[in-house]
């Protein structure tokens, strides 16, 4: 079983920035995946970036450029550093670990910008 605890959510003006992190515990095995999902109101959860165990990472093109994901491999933490935040960009943000076996997710952390 992982258990997964974001942090770092908050309210910022247009073109600010936030940095969510995401704590794993449990059952971690390699290879895995960590990655960051958001859903906005009304709408359906979309993936925004994904990082390997091994550092290999992939955005979607609306945070490519903006948006940065690291890891932490010793603290099992994945972090989302967010530049440039625009007000299309405010969703609850859920961080996922994907491994054989499972597919866990966070309890979501919310993200809010407007000026």
């Amino acid at each position: 079983q992982v258990q997964l605890v974001e942090s770092g959510g908050g309210s910022v003006q247009p073109g600010g920035s936030l940095r969510l992190s995401c704590a794993a515990s449990g059952s971690i095995f390699s290879p895995n995946v960590m990655g960051w999902y958001r859903q906005a109101p009304g709408k359906q959860r979309e993936w925004v970036a994904l990082i390997t165990d091994v550092g290999r990472s992939n955005y979607a093109d609306s945070v490519r450029g903006r948006f940065t994901i690291s890891r932490d491999a010793a603290k099992n933490t994945v972090y989302l550093q967010m530049n440039s935040l625009k007000p299309e960009d405010t969703a609850v943000y859920y961080c996922n670990l994907g491994q054989k076996g499972s597919n866990s997710w966070g309890q979501g952390t919310q993200v809010t910008v407007s000026s």
